[in-house]
């Protein structure tokens, strides 16, 4: 089964996985000018869904094609989407909101490119 976001492939030229956030409160910790302890309590955090991995292609041209493919779905405001791994899990809502490539491509008789991708689920919690 391929990974998919808005039932897109985008992911799936080469290895990857995907990695969960941490889950919790979002808390701050008091300092001063109040000389107080204790945290304060600001809500949940985000889900966030991160994949790593490497795209792969022929030739140069088509690893721009695929990383284009990709970057095309980093949208302003981000537009979110159901986001699919590879063994069927879903996550509704989540928003594209980082690509990070790695700092060189590799060339051998494929050419590949190391990346980041970041999910968020910008929903507001009650």
């Amino acid at each position: 089964m391929p990974s998919t976001f808005k039932s897109l492939p985008l992911f799936n030229s080469g290895p990857h996985r995907f990695s969960l956030g941490p889950e919790g409160q979002k808390l701050i910790s008091e300092f001063p000018p109040t000389l107080a302890s204790g945290s304060l309590y600001l809500g949940l955090l985000e889900r966030r869904v991160i994949i790593t991995g490497r795209l792969i292609a022929e030739s140069e041209a088509a690893l721009w094609t695929l990383r284009d493919a990709i970057t095309a779905e980093l949208l302003d405001p981000p537009a979110p989407g159901t986001l699919t791994d590879h063994h069927g899990r879903s996550w509704p809502d989540m928003s594209f909101v980082r690509f990070t490539p790695s700092d060189r491509t590799d060339r051998a008789r494929l050419i590949s490119l190391p990346y980041t991708a970041e999910f968020l689920d910008l929903r507001v919690y009650p």
